[in-house]
């Protein structure tokens, strides 16, 4: 039959078998090609059946109110629309509001219904920054389907130890049997859970092996003490200063650096105490600075890399290091006792302010220091956007997040009323969701502000998204007027009208969609 479908049957007569009285020879072909077929899979012999899987682990959550439930269907089956022409329209996207909806989900202790876990994995596979979240709220279930379908392997990968039970930390014997034999996902999951509340007994695991360990493998252990880091590690980390691998000892030094008692943070103060004096010759008190001139053995085994990057000069490298390590207590007692506010006000000689201050942000953030961050951040109304002390925006955004949630919120709103929205954008990351009255007040009043003058729409979109994400769904009632389609300036963008009445009809809507998911997922 093969060799005749392939000579074609004009060409190679069928087989007296096959050959059908009254039908063509073609289909009499293909009617003995289907029969042969089911023959064939009716003569197979049955293979054993493969074992069923084991159940997957009980979820203890509560299961989601009947609303909340289909919210999340809708959800997940909805794509965000969009309008011609590449403008949005006025229909909020829904894809947005599943981050929230989750996190309002995991917040309020709901468990994930099984029917909707296949979507909610697939929904996660395309969107990375959507699967903390979604990990959280499928729960154990979601890692019991992940080993059965390729597709959402990354749930396993996300999981610490690739989704393994980890013994308890009272079972000395299995937790030393899987720190010494388990895989290395296995082990850094093993570690990390005893950091959080067994430090000692995950840094004596750490010190038992760390001679035998690759130099990749000992980083990650490393990194794993920032969590309860106190001075009990710092004997272990002063050891690492003389490890094989570069990035090792600078890991080991930074964490050094972050304990204001540790010997490593006494020498870097001796040393960028020497580098910064005040001058009182001058009329003003002025801040001199004189910069290392050598890199030595001391400060390499310390943490300070000698070697500068491209267009930087090795004193101004050198010195920012130092003064970054340095425990910002250094500086009262150094400079006359003054505060981070009158220290950071002073002048500074020989073009080193920016060098200095852009040095004490890093180290505001790095130790997280409330007085030296509110120092350095200035007031939210100076002339310059970029701060006093902050070399630019962004470590203006990282010196605000060390500050409380509501002095964060009435700073920014202060610096948008100074400067407006479009320097705003990275700070308004670094707030609090949803923003505080004061700051939502502010940027509604922006936004409404640039309407009225037939601003350039398009250059606020991505504000826009964040207020959709991030106003307090009370909002909603006050931008009602702001919904219209407004009388056009003479010098306006064209269509700028009808964009800015679109974009705030689509905040209206997605306030209020946000309030009645709030009210859906109630505490249980």
């Amino acid at each position: 039959m093969v060799t005749t479908a392939l000579l074609g049957t004009d060409r190679r007569a069928l087989p007296a078998s096959v050959h059908t009285p009254g039908k063509e020879a073609p289909i009499a072909l293909l009617d003995a090609a289907a029969l042969q077929t089911v023959r064939r899979r009716a003569g197979l012999r049955a293979a054993p059946a493969a074992a069923l899987p084991e159940p997957a682990a009980g979820d203890p959550r509560p299961p989601l109110p009947p609303a909340a439930r289909r919210r999340l269907a809708t959800l997940l089956t909805d794509q965000p629309g969009t309008g011609g022409g590449g403008r949005r329209g006025a229909a909020p996207d829904l894809m947005e509001l599943l981050p929230q909806w989750l996190a309002l989900a995991n917040a309020r202790g709901y468990g994930a219904p099984p029917e909707l876990l296949p979507a909610l994995l697939n929904a996660a596979r395309g969107r990375t920054d959507l699967r903390p979240q979604a990990l959280t709220f499928a729960g154990p279930r979601a890692l019991w389907l992940a080993r059965l379908n390729p597709d959402w392997k990354f749930a396993l990968r996300a999981t610490p130890g690739g989704g393994v039970t980890l013994p308890s930390a009272d079972d000395a014997p299995e937790v030393q049997r899987l720190w010494e034999e388990g895989l290395f996902a296995e082990r850094v999951a093993l570690l990390t859970a005893l950091r959080a509340h067994h430090a000692g007994t995950a840094l004596d695991l750490l010190v038992s092996t760390w001679s035998t360990e690759r130099a990749e493998d000992r980083l990650m252990f490393l990194d794993s003490l920032r969590t309860g880091l106190s001075s009990v590690d710092e004997p272990f980390l002063e050891q690492a200063l003389t490890d094989r691998s570069r990035n090792v000892r600078a890991t080991a030094a930074e964490l050094l650096s972050a304990l204001p008692d540790s010997a490593l943070a006494g020498r870097m103060s001796t040393r960028a105490a020497s580098c910064v004096a005040v001058d009182h010759t001058s009329d003003t008190p002025t801040l001199t600075v004189e910069a290392p001139h050598e890199c030595d053995a001391g400060m390499e085994r310390d943490g300070v890399t000698p070697k500068p990057p491209a267009g930087r000069g090795e004193r101004s490298w050198w010195l920012g290091q130092l003064v970054e390590a340095a425990p910002l207590t250094t500086w009262q007692p150094r400079l006359g006792n003054r505060t981070p506010a009158e220290i950071v006000a002073l002048p500074v000689a020989d073009d080193w302010r920016s060098e200095l201050h852009a040095a004490w942000c890093r180290a505001a953030v790095r130790q997280r220091d409330v007085a030296w961050s509110r120092a350095l951040l200035g007031t939210p109304a100076s002339p310059d956007a970029a701060g006093p002390g902050a070399v630019s925006l962004a470590e203006r955004a990282k010196l605000l997040a060390s500050l409380p949630a509501a002095e964060r919120a009435d700073w920014v709103a202060g610096f948008i009323a100074a400067h407006g929205l479009s320097e705003a954008f990275q700070l308004l990351g670094v707030c609090a969701v949803p923003w505080a009255e004061p700051l939502g007040r502010a940027v509604v009043d922006s936004l409404n502000i640039a309407r009225d003058a037939g601003s350039y729409p398009w250059s606020f979109s991505g504000v826009m998204g964040l207020a959709e994400r991030c106003l307090d769904p009370s909002e909603a009632v006050r931008l009602e007027a702001l919904t219209a389609i407004p009388d056009e300036p003479e010098n306006a963008s064209p269509g700028a009208g009808g964009y800015w009445s679109e974009a705030f009809q689509r905040l209206v809507t997605t306030l209020r969609l946000r309030a009645a998911i709030r009210d859906e997922l109630p505490p249980p």
